[in-house]
């Protein structure tokens, strides 16, 4: 029946499990009534949630449970919603032993239980050791019995053992002015939880316009579900001093109100990050991944731009695509940092990946461009003709560029080279621009199966 003893043993352990599980549905959580999450892109979550707890008048203690396991137990923010009524929490504790089997039977050790087999015998006594697959048995009178665990059917145990709990909670010492019922509100931070941005393009035929949808992809390991959420994300680099929590400053930030929208997220700007709220409720389970749309498809006007790098033993020509982040061209709402991922559809409609790149924060008005890959029919080669020594300061260098062209229409390449030191280009037989310090650079048209030569010498100055 399996293949292999890990197998066998992984479905005692489950089996194990199942058992426990059914026994414990009878303790269930406390719900929220309302419940805000505020995602980051650097492993952090916000919660802000709104429940109805109830209290004893004076000192008590209570339970908040269905916290994420990854809480930050330091950021931790209460308050009553009723400004008449208040809470005072003396002394915060939280709990993280939750149950397991290995736990249980750990924790039932000199403990009666019992046991039945698949076979349908019962054993009832002290539970003395559950390891190596077995569980040995100290009946009433006195006789040791060894169980394997493989053959366990069920297993009753009188309760579930102190110290042990279903999900992780905070227990809170309070002191109380009234005795009642009243909603709490309790911000928290949490690790675990984390969103990044993806962008689709489909380039047009003609290679003109790129129509992009956005999506963010919301990564929730902080070991909650959080149902029904107002859901929030900001774009944007925090800086967090460690070890103290921001939790205040961050909890504001979760609690603002933003206008609706008619779908995708609604974005404005916050402090000097930006902030996109989703106009609607949404749940984020734990362990998921889930994606929702940024915003409605945008056409945008683009350029294909192929870029030489003019170095020796170099001659892979690299393709760009590049728009503005404006409105004028289809788009102009802040792109959070991500993957864009371009593709275009063959003639009979087959969509072809051209190639993928990441964008930075990229704020409206500044320009986009997209890394694709390398040319496959336009090559470059860079050659050192000549080099000698002028005076004892002043050495020239004679380079040979040249850009092959092999597709059977005419291409437009800019060639960039590199320069370090006191230099300067002494001749050239194609105009050049100084892009900077450091750069030179030349346009070159290439008529179809054709190729453009660029002849130069740069002068370099030692000092």
């Amino acid at each position: 029946m399996y293949k292999t003893k890990e197998d066998k043993m992984g479905a005692v352990w489950r089996k194990t499990a199942a058992i426990f599980i059914i026994s414990l549905l009878t303790i269930s959580p406390a719900s929220a009534d309302d419940i805000s999450l505020t995602v980051y892109n650097t492993d952090l979550g916000v919660v802000r949630e709104l429940r109805n707890l109830t209290f004893e008048k004076g000192s008590g203690r209570i339970a908040f449970t269905d916290v994420a396991s990854r809480i930050d137990p330091t950021s931790v923010s209460f308050d009553i919603a009723d400004p008449d009524l208040a809470v005072e929490i003396l002394e915060q504790n939280y709990a993280f032993d939750l149950v397991s089997p290995e736990k249980i039977y750990s924790k039932y050790i000199d403990h009666p239980i019992e046991i039945i087999t698949e076979k349908g015998e019962l054993f009832s006594g002290t539970l003395l050791s559950f390891t190596g697959g077995y569980l040995v048995i100290k009946s009433g009178d006195g006789r040791i019995k060894s169980i394997v665990q493989g053959q366990v059917r069920d297993v009753t145990f009188p309760k579930l053992p102190e110290g042990l709990i279903t999900r992780p909670t905070l227990f809170w010492l309070y002191n109380s002015n009234f005795s009642g019922s009243a909603d709490a509100v309790v911000s928290y931070q949490t690790g675990g939880i984390n969103w990044h941005a993806e962008y689709v393009g489909i380039l047009s035929e003609n290679e003109n316009t790129l129509d992009l949808t956005g999506w963010v992809s919301i990564d929730n390991r902080s070991g909650k579900t959080y149902r029904d959420a107002k859901l929030k994300v900001v774009a944007g680099d925090i800086h967090r001093a460690q070890p103290k929590s921001k939790g205040p400053r961050m909890m504001e930030l979760a609690d603002m109100a933003m206008p609706r929208a008619a779908a995708g997220f609604e974005e404005k700007p916050f402090f000097e990050y930006h902030l996109y709220t989703l106009p609607r409720k949404a749940t984020i389970a734990d362990n998921e991944i889930k994606q929702i749309s940024m915003f409605e498809p945008a056409k945008a006007g683009v350029e294909k731009e192929l870029r030489y790098n003019a170095e020796p033993g170099n001659k892979n020509v690299m393709v760009y695509i590049k728009t503005r982040n404006s409105k004028e061209v289809g788009l102009g709402m802040p792109l959070p940092a991500g993957r864009v991922r371009v593709f275009k559809a063959d003639s009979d409609g087959s969509m072809i990946l051209l190639g993928e790149d990441k964008i930075d924060h990229t704020p409206r008005n500044e320009e986009v461009k997209l890394t694709i890959g390398e040319a496959f029919d336009v090559v470059g080669e860079t050659t050192t003709v000549s080099q000698r020594r002028v005076s004892d300061k002043v050495t020239e260098i004679d380079y040979r560029i040249e850009v092959r062209n092999q597709k059977d229409k005419p291409v437009t390449v800019v060639v960039f080279k590199r320069l370090s030191g006191f230099w300067e280009i002494a001749s050239s037989s194609v105009d050049f621009v100084k892009k900077s310090a450091n750069e030179v650079e030349w346009t070159l048209d290439i008529a179809a199966e054709e190729k453009g030569v660029i002849d130069f010498t740069v002068r370099f100055t030692h000092r």
